[in-house]
């Protein structure tokens, strides 16, 4: 495999707001010298990353998930009879500086598909600049009602899993009072008017709201109104890092003995920067889990030990998810013989693939899957439910 991680310099400016607002030049719009020797004999794929920000705790999972899936299907014959050649992304840099850079990508042939766990605000950015020029694959579970065309999807949104776990919980535990704390951008914000309906479907209610910047450090404000709000749930809808820093500060306020934690972007290296003492009571509802006891898990896991060592970055979720973005990528140009996105779409419909997850089917441009809820049992999640 020839992999090139080349990344334009950038500063640590987010633009949590949507494409547009960082207020920062758009770099270059060529990409680096060494990206333009692009031959026939590669099909060149960006993956989009975070490798900054809140976000970037997973990073290093999500892109050697991705590595692992590009050796095996290089091993296996590669796409159309071409290797995969990674080109990664900084998909933590402020979601127009993104665009501009794979756009750029594109526009010279040195990529032909995209793929990658990235927040919503920088696949909104990028899906109108790229997804009607090459497939893009979207890994990342999001707020739902993406419907560009050449946009696929792999993960979960809040229909399939919040809605049925947060009844569960609501049922199980007798849940009535659902405090929301999100981070201020267009997923958190349009999944908590979601979880609104499905709060009221259970017989509770939303008592209270509040969303912070990406990268926020102090949550003192906000957990003395989850405190003032009387709630027996929190739903959380932050990101990486600022997850992290909320658990242990709630942890530190008492308030994990009363409030039941409920987040729908939590994976096991967010479980492990939150630390043993910041866990109970917090719950997770995934397609995906490390401790998934199944064969298709197994494999995966020995995989990824195999390749990468014992001390690589936990798997998880969001790792996990790129692997599956890069297997559906080369499945999508299989099964059209093409990599013209016209032609891949025509075919997606019959496309399927086989992952950690298992076999899985595409269904209207969405991966249909299986939805878990598991509770943090110290550092680990133990599944408690298929929901």
């Amino acid at each position: 495999m020839r992999s090139s991680r080349k990344h334009v310099a950038m500063r640590d400016d987010w633009a949590v707001g949507g494409p547009g607002t960082s207020g920062l030049p758009d770099p270059p719009a060529r990409p680096p010298a060494e990206l333009w020797d692009v031959t026939s004999a590669t099909i060149g794929v960006a993956l989009v990353v975070p490798l900054r920000g809140p976000a970037g705790i997973f990073g290093p999972s999500c892109e050697l998930c991705a590595e692992l899936a590009v050796e095996q299907v290089n091993r296996a014959g590669g796409v159309l009879g071409r290797e995969l050649r990674l080109v990664t992304v900084d998909g933590g840099a402020p979601p127009n500086r993104v665009a501009a850079e794979v756009e750029a990508l594109v526009s010279v042939g040195a990529v032909h598909g995209v793929t990658g766990w990235h927040i919503s605000s920088v696949r909104q950015s990028l899906a109108p600049r790229i997804a009607h020029r090459v497939p893009y694959v979207y890994t990342a579970l999001y707020e739902g009602g993406e419907h560009t065309d050449g946009v696929f999807l792999t993960s979960e949104t809040p229909d399939i899993q919040l809605a049925p776990a947060m009844s569960t919980l609501t049922g199980e535990l007798g849940l009535r009072r659902w405090f929301i704390v999100g981070n201020d951008y267009v997923w958190p914000r349009r999944t908590a008017v979601a979880a609104r309906g499905y709060a009221a479907r259970g017989e509770a209610r939303i008592c209270g709201e509040a969303y912070v910047p990406l990268g926020t450090h102090d949550f003192t404000s906000v957990l003395r109104r989850v405190e003032e709000s009387d709630a027996d749930a929190v739903l959380m809808l932050l990101v990486g890092n600022d997850a992290v820093r909320f658990n242990r500060a709630f942890a530190r306020s008492g308030l994990d003995g009363r409030c039941v934690r409920l987040s729908t972007l939590m994976d096991e290296n967010m479980l492990l920067g939150s630390g043993v003492t910041a866990t109970s009571g917090l719950y997770s509802a995934a397609g995906f889990f490390a401790s998934l006891v199944t064969a298709e898990n197994l494999d995966f896991h020995g995989l990824y030990a195999r390749r990468f060592g014992v001390d690589a970055p936990p798997l998880g979720s969001l790792g996990e998810s790129c692997y599956e973005g890069v297997l559906l990528l080369s499945a999508l140009i299989e099964q059209a013989r093409s990599l013209d996105v016209q032609a891949i779409g025509a075919s997606a419909g019959a496309v399927s693939y086989e992952g950690p997850r298992g076999l899985l089917r595409l269904r209207r441009r969405h991966v249909g899957q299986r939805i878990y809820l598991a509770e943090a049992r110290g550092l680990e999640f133990d599944v408690v439910a298929q929901l």
